[in-house]
């Protein structure tokens, strides 16, 4: 068994000093730990200031301390095995479990340092002819020198760096330390390196836990004295399960409230690397935000059902786009009062306003970024449960992604690519590793090259697909829909694109690697492959059944036909209720009936209405007949996805390809 470590944030409102029971409010709560957290960020600042040079880091990444003994895996305890202990201010007194959590925190800090050295060496050492286009030679001597782990996108943006230090300075950096400044050190305490001196945390319910943590009293305390114990009640949100193991958290203060960045452990299913036979590709499409497929691998190629699975989220994208637009104009208008406010004097009697004005946009502006965070949050889990939900039900044991880091924005900035990289693709991304770990569904990332270029029928990497508007315009230039000259393929562009994207993850699942340190799993070799439909056999009609049920002929031979005819077809006899059989309007005289029943049009025209009201309706419901609604597990737009803007394909059961395929049937909701 695994274990899904996740973060949850809660927030404290209030607490209790426990020594004495008084009650804290959330306002003093939030000065105190502001106090703790401003302790532990100047000795972070101190740790990290002091170490920020080439001997340190040479020092930390040899792994051996002053005395000859290999360093401890623990940060704050390679910290003080090198020397590199720090003290608080004179006449301050912090106990030794908040330096411990400083010193941890800076030990991190250096050792993610290590990380871009080691890349930023390996590229000035094999530094191209032209950065922007490498030579496979080239290529090959950098990834030698490469650390683990390393992604193209960290390649390209280290490269850009670097060149336009040298283009400033016209000498390549000799260091990391050189090239960059110390890092920013967050006002917050890591509490994993405390022990029960300095905090506890236990579990007092399915949505309760019990924070007990040593705070100052003072701003400067100055004896043992002014710490005590606080007792924090801390609200679990409904993420974390009743069976969750709770870890050391993270505190610090954003927005004016105390915030608890909470740690839980859940055990999961192991999900293997290799040795999948039904798997979902899915594609980050231009018609809509994710659009998948589910295929099986079969004798040695991938075999699909034919019908392609669609998140559409551009009425989610339209309001972020106007959120973004207000948010760029807020922006513009504050800084154009920073300028007004930078030429004037504070004795200057337009001062107090202009003042005033740029923090009244100043606030409205952090409200307006907070929406967006919000909303990209939201739609990300959306996306990626619609995923997985997709996934689980068609049988799914992986799901296969683009890999982001071989996609860029190039170009003007209104081009596609642009507006596809401001999407939440990376928190989508994360979302479904985390839903689908519960699952013990694997995800690999595959390369994202040609997916949209090559034909998925042809399968030999060398059929190159026409892109056009729609399936009768295929002489056009456009985007949206995809056709293949040679096998005569015409599908969606991203259906395209998804079927070679799990034809690359089914038959490349050999080659797939897995992060030691993060655990993520990717495919790096291209395999091709074609993919074959299958397609689920239609529901016949109701007219067809109705037929098969009768034993008549639904559609009779020419010869069979009455071609004399020439005068119009009786009307069908009704029944009257005593069961009489009406054939003619006179038989309707005499049998004439009453009902209760409200007719279905209205035999006269409505009244005109006499006061403010709405008009009263044309057409009463016709009895017998449901609303028709979708099935599956999104029987409506939001239904499991949390947003009513968005638009996404009901969840049903995976075909089986082989045999006679029958009907798919929808996944019950229980």
């Amino acid at each position: 068994m695994n274990k899904l470590t996740a973060t949850a944030p809660c927030t404290a409102h209030a607490a209790t000093v426990e020594k004495t029971g008084e009650v804290v409010s959330a306002a003093l709560l939030t000065q105190r730990v502001a106090w703790l957290t401003g302790l532990a960020q100047d000795l972070i600042a101190c740790v990290v200031t002091a170490h920020w040079n080439a001997a340190d880091l040479d020092a930390l990444a040899s792994g051996v301390g002053l005395d000859g003994r290999v360093l401890p895996t623990k940060g704050w305890m390679a910290v003080r095995r090198l020397g590199w202990g720090t003290t608080p201010a004179a006449g301050m007194y912090v106990c030794d479990r908040v330096l411990r959590c400083a010193q941890e925190q800076a030990a991190r800090l250096l050792r993610l340092a290590l990380h871009r050295r080691r890349l930023v060496a390996a590229i000035v050492a094999t530094w191209p002819h032209n950065p922007q286009a490498r030579t496979r030679a080239e290529w090959d001597a950098l990834r030698v020198l490469l650390p683990d782990g390393v992604t193209l996108a960290e390649i390209r943006n280290r490269t850009r760096q670097i060149r336009a230090y040298r283009d400033e300075h016209e000498v390549f950096p000799a260091d990391l330390t050189e090239l960059e400044e110390p890092p920013n050190v967050a006002a917050q305490i890591v509490l994993a390196a405390a022990d029960r001196q300095l905090v506890t945390l236990e579990r007092t319910g399915n949505r309760s836990a019990r924070l007990r943590v040593r705070l100052p009293l003072v701003e400067s305390p100055a004896s043992g004295k002014d710490w005590t114990w606080h007792v924090l009640p801390v609200a679990l949100p409904p993420t974390v399960p009743p069976q969750a193991t709770l870890c050391a958290p993270t505190v610090r203060v954003a927005r004016g409230r105390v915030r608890v960045d909470l740690p839980f452990q859940t055990l999961l299913g192991f999900a293997p690397a290799t040795g999948h036979v039904i798997g979902c590709g899915f594609d980050w499409g231009l018609n809509g935000l994710l659009v998948g497929v589910a295929g099986e691998l079969a004798d040695g190629r991938v075999i699909s059902d034919g019908r392609p699975l669609a998140y559409d989220a551009s009425g989610v994208s339209a309001k972020l786009h106007r959120l973004r637009a207000e948010r760029e104009h807020l922006a513009a208008k504050h800084r154009h009062l920073e300028k007004l406010l930078a030429r004037i004097t504070p004795a200057d009697p337009r001062y107090v306003a202009l003042s005033t004005a740029r923090q009244v946009l100043g606030v409205e502006h952090e409200r307006l970024c907070a929406r967006i965070r919000n909303l990209n949050k939201a739609l990300a889990w959306s996306a990626a449960r619609w995923a997985v939900d997709q996934a689980s039900a068609a049988g799914a044991t992986v799901i296969y992604l683009e890999d982001l880091t071989t996609l860029e924005a190039r170009g003007r900035r209104g081009s596609v690519n642009a507006r596809l990289s401001g999407q939440v693709r990376g928190q989508i991304i994360e979302a479904i590793r985390h839903l689908a770990a519960k699952h013990a569904i694997a995800v690999v990332t595959v390369p994202a090259r040609g997916t949209s270029r090559y034909c998925p029928r042809c399968g030999d990497g060398t059929s190159v697909l026409k892109h056009c508007p729609a399936p009768d315009r295929l002489t056009e230039r456009g985007w949206r829909w995809a056709y293949c000259p040679a096998c005569g393929l015409s599908c969606d562009r991203d259906w395209a694109a998804a079927e070679r994207i799990v034809s690359r993850g089914l038959l490349g699942q050999h080659a797939t690697r897995t992060h030691r340190t993060t655990g993520t799993r990717t495919i790096h070799t291209i395999v091709e492959g074609n993919v074959a439909r299958a397609r689920r056999t239609r529901k016949p009609t109701r007219a067809a059944r109705r037929a098969r049920r009768t034993r008549t002929d639904l559609h009779p031979r020419p010869a069979a036909r009455d071609r004399s005819k020439n005068r119009p077809t009786p009307k069908r006899p009704t029944r009257t209720a005593n069961n009489t059989m009406i054939n003619s309007a006179d038989d309707l005289a005499e049998h004439a009936m009453t009902s209760s029943r409200v007719p279905d049009r209205r035999t006269v025209p409505a009244p005109p209405p006499t006061g403010g009201g709405q008009r009263p309706a044309g057409h009463a419901p016709k009895p017998g007949r449901h609303q028709p609604h979708r099935t599956g597990h999104v029987r409506n737009s939001h239904h499991r996805t949390g947003l009513h803007h968005a638009k996404a394909t009901p969840v049903l059961t995976f075909t089986e390809h082989r045999g006679s395929p029958k009907q798919a049937t929808p996944v019950r909701v229980t």
